[in-house]
């Protein structure tokens, strides 16, 4: 398996390209403000004695939380810095296993960056909230690009060593890596000669590896973990609070469009495998096929066993997280498909794949919504795009410099804004000021925060206690205890409109400060901490 040198420093290039610029990174604007408590508070266990969700770490069955702890104390950096090396890794881990498949399906190299370059712009898989490319270095982002390196192996043919890839994404997160997995069983499982038995057999060897690997890192885990009974139910209360805050996990509660644009996803992806099935490899075209098909399946499977059989382990693993594998691959195989019948000089024909390669890339909601007149310009960007793609596939110098441009065009041209800024001054001053002056068992509250996310930031960045905040809610996923200890919490003190009052109210509390933003300052008491934005009390 030789490959170009400089094809894959141009996939170098478009990782950093695709880290810096488009998709963009992201720390402590989602997941990551759930991890970093949990990863302090393993690392030193005199940090967050109070707060509720390091108390409860959910990481007995990854190796996220192992991976991290080895890299800091291996090279002394921060838990932001080896989470972010692992981030780029793995991305350029994924681009390389497009490019893998690329290569395979007859592409040239240059055409396999390009296909590569399409993927790398990402895409929001509508529903179960998750992305092609995380912008947060995030364990599911971890796995999906061990995922996609496990598939362009196969692709190439080297079972064992996808089985290694693959197998190590089971030990970052099992949901986003098991409709590979069934993909390759179903695989293993067809007739075929002694020589594709051997290899089969090949690939599914690390995956038992992989098992007995988690099995004793999960005996092995440091501080107290979560303990729950898998086979529970989820009883009323319960349900209702995932159902106002975890509503992505439940199938009801989607708009129809949703199921529309996954109907069209899957309808696309199955003509551009007919487009290219005299260049698919066989066991490929099983993966292929399966593992989308797993992912539509997962719809009526998550209804089925949490809405009507109400089992607390769905919320956990999340299924429906494998309608990733319908756009990703939806995405890959039009992209191919398009780059194809450009070098066949099928001109209309390419550019009309590319579109549909495109479409998830420039825009964050579903199909059917595109075509309200407001969304114009949307799709206006995605034909823009796909046209000069198609332009480029002339020659192999215009399909690197497409692939290379289209990270600054498309969002320039569609408007798509993956995440709005959150971090700022004043909340670094605020925090920085927590961390040197405060105990280290404080804890604040933030009454006026409603669901923003800068309380999240302020407690992986300050190391301290936040008594109740909107994404801290989340760990209801994960643990029942959240209704009694979280839930009234929220509802004491932060769901209801703020109204400045007396700060004695907040000691039987166990609350120590409360911070509110400078509009809200509380009248007749002295802050102890001040700055442009926020204003922080002591508690007497």
């Amino acid at each position: 398996m030789r490959h170009s040198a400089w094809a894959l420093a141009a996939l170098l290039a478009l990782t950093a390209i695709g880290f810096l610029y488009f998709p963009g990174h992201t720390y402590l604007q989602s997941d990551t403000q759930i991890y970093i408590p949990i990863l302090e508070r393993l690392n030193d266990s005199t940090l967050f004695s109070k707060e509720i969700i390091a108390q409860k770490p959910h990481v007995s069955f990854t190796m996220y939380d192992e991976a991290a702890l080895w890299l800091r104390r291996l090279t002394g950096l921060g838990f932001r810095e080896v989470l972010t090396i692992q981030q780029i890794v793995f991305r350029f881990a994924a681009l390389l296993g497009v490019y893998f498949l690329a290569t395979a399906l007859k592409l040239s190299p240059a055409a396999a960056v390009l296909v590569a370059a399409c993927y790398s712009l990402g895409a929001s898989i509508n529903g179960p909230s998750v992305l092609t490319f995380e912008y947060e270095p995030v364990p599911r982002g971890n796995a999906i690009g061990l995922t996609m390196l496990a598939i362009g192996l196969l692709a190439q043919g080297r079972h064992l060593w996808a089985g290694c890839a693959a197998a190590v994404a089971l030990l970052y997160h099992l949901p986003a890596v098991y409709p590979y997995w069934i993909a390759y069983f179903v695989l293993a499982l067809i007739p075929s000669t002694s020589n594709n038995m051997s290899k089969h057999l090949k690939g599914l060897l690390p995956m038992a590896a992989g098992v007995l690997v988690l099995l004793i890192l999960s005996r092995l885990q440091v501080g107290e973990g979560e303990h729950q009974r898998f086979f529970a139910t989820i009883d009323s209360a319960h349900e209702q609070m995932m159902r106002e805050r975890a509503s992505y996990n439940w199938v009801s509660l989607w708009p129809v469009q949703i199921f529309w644009h996954y109907a069209v996803l899957l309808a696309c992806l199955g003509a551009s495998i007919w487009r290219l099935r005299n260049r698919l490899p066989s066991d490929l075209r099983i993966i292929a096929m399966v593992a989308p098909v797993i992912g539509i399946l997962s719809m009526p499977l998550s209804y089925l066993l949490l809405e009507r059989m109400k089992w607390s382990l769905i919320p956990q693993i999340q299924p429906m997280r494998a309608l990733l594998y319908v756009t990703a691959f939806t995405v890959i195989f039009c992209a191919c498909a398009g780059v194809a019948a450009a070098q066949e000089r099928r001109w209309g024909e390419a550019a009309g794949w590319l579109f549909i390669a495109l479409l998830p890339p420039v825009s964050t909601r579903a199909i059917p919504y595109l075509f309200e007149a407001r969304n114009l310009r949307t799709l206006l960007t995605a034909l823009a795009a796909a046209l000069v793609v198609t332009a480029a596939s002339r020659w192999q110098p215009s399909m690197l410099a497409a692939a290379f441009a289209m990270p600054f065009l498309i969002p320039l041209g569609s408007g798509v804004v993956n995440y709005p800024p959150l971090h700022h001054a004043e909340l670094d001053e605020l925090s920085r000021w927590a961390r040197t002056s405060t105990p280290k068992d404080s804890v604040f509250l933030f009454p006026d925060a409603e669901k923003a996310l800068h309380p999240g930031v302020f407690r992986a960045e300050s190391l301290r206690t936040v008594y109740a905040d909107w994404k801290g809610g989340g760990q209801i996923n994960f643990l029942r205890e959240f209704l009694t200890v979280w839930l009234p919490r929220w509802k004491q003190t932060v769901e209801p409109e703020f109204i400045p009052g007396h700060l004695e109210r907040y000691r039987p509390l166990g609350i120590d400060y409360v911070v509110v933003f400078q509009r809200h300052e509380i009248k007749g008491a002295t802050p102890i901490f001040r700055n442009g934005k926020y204003s922080a009390y002591a508690v007497p």
